[in-house]
């Protein structure tokens, strides 16, 4: 009896420990308009549940961070030429309060997503130790429409040079689209 409770309790041991290791991968991010965001971790990325399908620009900034502030106009015209094809989530990392990130918003216009650093430091913390990442903003990765990890850039990138990322991911997903529904060839033959 003793051997079959101890067996019972290695299994139920091992058992939480899979899905505390699950469950660190999985986040909710509270943006500053009260939306949530789903993140989960995966082998090759981050899937955002409620962004599925788009090219997805994740972006860590801060509001006293020069580099950063340039980077709001491109990000902002480029959620209007093609928010139906990517979104934007701008974690703001300096510490701002939500109520002066909210007005700081307003202000510049993001017509984006924003995430207040209170929000998000497990998810913050979770793709520093991923990508190697040490903390120097604006820090910006690129996942194509399934999630899927395509690059990392720290420092400004220019506005055309993201709207060619969006084009040719938008394009690969077409070509991929397009196959996957192609039917498949028949066997022609002859008896």
């Amino acid at each position: 009896m003793k051997k079959i409770m101890i067996a019972l309790l290695s299994l139920f041991l091992a058992f939480a420990t899979l899905q505390a290791a699950e469950n660190t991968d999985s986040f909710t991010l509270k943006t500053i308009e009260g939306k949530t965001l789903h993140v989960r971790g995966t082998e090759n990325g981050l899937l955002f549940k409620e962004l599925k399908g788009k090219v997805v620009f994740l972006e860590f900034w801060g509001t006293h961070c020069p580099p950063c502030l340039m980077s709001i106009p491109h990000y902002i015209d480029l959620t209007k030429k093609y928010g139906d094809k990517m979104a934007m989530v701008a974690v703001e990392v300096q510490g701002t309060t939500e109520a002066q990130l909210k007005a700081f918003a307003r202000q510049k216009g993001m017509n984006y997503t924003v995430v207040p650093q209170r929000e998000a430091m497990d998810f913050v913390n979770y793709v520093a130790r991923r990508a190697g990442w040490h903390g120097s903003i604006p820090f910006l990765i690129i996942l194509d429409q399934r999630g899927n990890f395509v690059t990392a850039q720290a420092g400004l990138l220019p506005e055309d040079a993201l709207a060619g990322v969006i084009q040719q991911l938008d394009k690969i997903e077409k070509k991929k689209a397009a196959k996957s529904a192609a039917p498949a060839p028949e066997n022609n033959s002859s008896k």
